[in-house]
């Protein structure tokens, strides 16, 4: 027997054609729902119902678990079911599609990662305004005047410094949670700069160990490239003590290392998440410290 899954029903097949069939109701929230099922690989209600005593035969890796997975049959390729022999239409497919996206967009803007971008964002945008307040503080500072007038700048200044160190605090927060490896190597703050330029953390994991150790560096990249000269060795990552700490001479090379683990520590953050931060730190550290004694 085979089953087959359309966005209309679940069907229980042999060589002649459909013996049993359970249609999804007629309604686009209804066949919504389940096809936001299927496309996170999950087993549907109906279709464990449909096969209960039955061994059956399967092309989707989704429905492995309940089947023989065989997408290679030619039953499923010969073998069609058409929506409207079941007076299901593409007005209905069309509605349903539409909830679908709706909601796939409305995931991907709630996820973690992207929240965490947010946060940078308005991170540089705070710590953009205490600067120009302090540069405004600095210039009247040099001329006679009450404390009065002054005062409401000043405070102004003391509020946006304090809501500095909360969003910094909610930001190592988040990504000891969402990035807990990549948050070891690279330091909570550089690890969400890092994702924030990559624009998520799946998208950083994606990223070779070269990118990543130059990420944020694209302006004197493309001057090396237009102009010649030295290419730059480092980008985000340098704000890392690790690096800016470390004698010039050897920079480039510590960066070099730590961006490698920072590919190895997003790609687990991103699809295994298994908590491999302590070795990676052991590794990072006994290769910095070999250069350094060099």
């Amino acid at each position: 027997m085979y089953l087959v899954t359309k966005w209309f029903g679940t069907f229980l097949c042999d060589k002649k054609g459909i013996t049993k069939k359970i249609l999804f109701p007629k309604n686009e929230k209804e066949i919504s729902k389940r096809l936001l099922k299927i496309d996170k690989k999950v087993i549907l209600s109906e279709e464990k119902k449909i096969i209960k005593g039955v061994d059956v035969t399967v092309t989707e890796k989704r429905l492995q678990k309940i089947g023989d997975y065989n997408p290679s049959d030619l039953f499923f390729k010969k073998f069609t079911i058409k929506p409207e022999d079941f007076d299901f239409s593409e007005v209905l497919l069309h509605k349903a599609s539409l909830i679908v996206a709706k909601n796939r967009v409305d995931e991907k803007l709630a996820s973690e990662d992207l929240q965490v971008i947010q946060m940078v964002n308005a991170l540089d945008d705070l710590i953009q305004t205490s600067n120009l307040l302090s540069e405004r503080l600095d210039c009247w500072s040099v001329i006679p005047t009450s404390k009065e007038k002054v005062q409401p700048l000043q405070n102004a200044f003391n509020v946006v410094n304090k809501e500095i160190k909360t969003l910094e605090k909610q930001i190592g927060c988040d990504m000891k949670k969402i990035a807990p490896n990549t948050s070891r190597i690279a330091g909570s703050l550089t690890g969400a700069r890092l994702l924030s330029y990559a624009g998520g953390l799946e998208k950083l994991a994606m990223l070779p160990a070269s990118t990543i150790q130059i990420l944020g560096a694209e302006k004197a990249l493309f001057r090396f490239k237009k102009e010649g000269g030295k290419p730059p060795k480092h980008g985000i990552i340098f704000q890392n003590p690790y690096i800016n700490k470390a004698p010039r001479t050897v920079r480039g090379k510590i960066a070099r290392i730590m961006a490698s683990k920072i590919a190895i520590a997003a790609k687990a953050d991103a699809f295994t998440k298994r908590d491999i931060s302590e070795e990676l730190t052991e590794d990072m550290e006994r290769k910095i410290k070999h250069i350094r004694n060099l």
